[in-house]
């Protein structure tokens, strides 16, 4: 008689009716949505502080090219020494100034810039003005030379060489970046489940053979039975556990959001200015499109296929391992020695990954540990979205 289905539900049922799993399973979504909570509510005290900044520019070249922001104000300094420039904005208590000497040669001029502040200043904010600065300076020392800066620009070509299959499939780079980014983020997924999950499916083992409860186990079913069950319920735990921290987690973001006033996407600064920056250049713009046209482009069927495919075998193959692992030892201490061998292979895999495949995903290497069935199922969670999916637009 078959009591493989027997075995699946009392692995799951077991699993899931456990107290430590039941509160980690509410518990964990919590504490990450505090830990984002903390991040993001700190981010934004830091993005809402108004920082101004006086600027005394005595050679009188770029201080027009300072606009004020929602949190940066400038304000130009006129007819005051350095010294008194400094105890003004020390006195005023602002975020610092920033000095340009007087000159006539931009190299001298770039040379004797400087930012006075009561705290070291953020090396963001600082870059910001460099790069500002130097642009300025940059245009004015050509200008010097004799040299049309308009003509300059307009003579800038970009460069997005198209990229073409030999029967007529066409793609591009940001294509390739964002299939990478797919492939990357499921090998990724699939490294975690069996570091989380193949642990718990070994002391599941090892806690049987303890209470010698599987000795009695044995003579009703057979060991294949047996060990695909604890593999496939403890799966099923598992994804019911995911399912779960996805749910509560969003939720749980939403009221947070609500109730604390949090706006999680302001995060990202303080690099949001700059990006505010890029992102206003048309080429920024253009590449922003082509990448939300390759997400809507992609062969979603495909790409779901290969990732059960590969994620269930590889996962199936390394639970195995870990059950073997379980079986072989009397503890969970003895466990340490065995773990090695198979932690390796992963390690391995997600650095062929990390520093091969996205270089070259139809290389020696990547083609290689494609084959070896240790490494296979993240390696090619990471191939597969280049290799040969066609995204209809030939």
């Amino acid at each position: 008689m078959n009591h493989l289905s027997l075995i699946i539900k009392r692995e799951y049922l077991t699993k899931v009716k456990n107290k430590s799993f039941i509160i980690m399973t509410i518990l964990s979504p919590m504490i990450m949505i505090a830990l984002i909570a903390v991040v993001a509510y700190l981010s934004q005290l830091n993005n809402n502080k108004e920082r101004t900044i006086s600027i005394l520019d005595e050679s009188g070249l770029v201080s027009s090219i300072f606009k004020n922001t929602e949190y940066t104000t400038y304000t130009i300094l006129k007819d005051l020494s350095l010294d008194e420039a400094k105890d003004l904005v020390e006195e005023k208590e602002e975020y610092g100034l920033l000095y340009i000497a007087s000159g006539t040669d931009i190299n001298d001029i770039a040379k004797t810039i400087k930012f006075y502040s009561q705290d070291t200043p953020s090396l963001t904010f600082l870059s910001s003005l460099e790069t500002k600065l130097e642009r300025k300076l940059t245009d004015l020392k050509l200008q010097q030379d004799g040299v049309d800066t308009d003509k300059i620009k307009a003579s800038r070509t970009s460069i997005d060489i198209a990229q073409e299959s030999y029967e007529g499939e066409k793609t591009s780079k940001i294509d390739n970046i964002v299939k990478l980014a797919f492939g990357g983020i499921a090998g990724y997924l699939l490294f975690m489940f069996i570091i989380i999950y193949g642990n718990m499916i070994m002391r599941s083992v090892i806690e049987e053979k303890t209470s010698r409860i599987i000795e009695i186990i044995i003579s009703s079913v057979k060991p294949i039975q047996l060990m695909m069950g604890k593999i496939i319920g403890t799966s099923l735990a598992g994804i019911t556990q995911f399912v779960v921290w996805i749910i509560l987690g969003s939720v749980l973001m939403v009221i947070v959001s609500a109730i604390f006033g949090i706006n999680m996407s302001e995060m990202q600064a303080p690099q949001q200015e700059m990006m505010q920056q890029a992102m206003a250049s048309q080429d920024m713009q253009m590449q922003a499109q082509q990448m939300i046209a390759a997400i809507y482009n992609l062969p979603l069927t495909n790409m779901i296929i290969a990732f059960v495919l590969f994620f269930v075998g590889g996962y199936l193959l390394y639970s195995s391992l870990y059950a073997a692992i379980g079986a072989a030892v009397d503890n969970e201490t003895d466990t340490q020695q065995f773990m090695m061998p198979i932690l390796m292979p992963l390690i391995l895999a997600v650095y062929v990954g990390i520093f091969t495949v996205i270089e070259d995903p139809h290389g020696t290497v990547s083609t290689v540990f494609s084959f070896i069935p240790l490494t296979s199922p993240v390696v090619m969670l990471m191939r597969i979205f280049l290799l040969g999916f066609h995204y209809g637009n030939n």
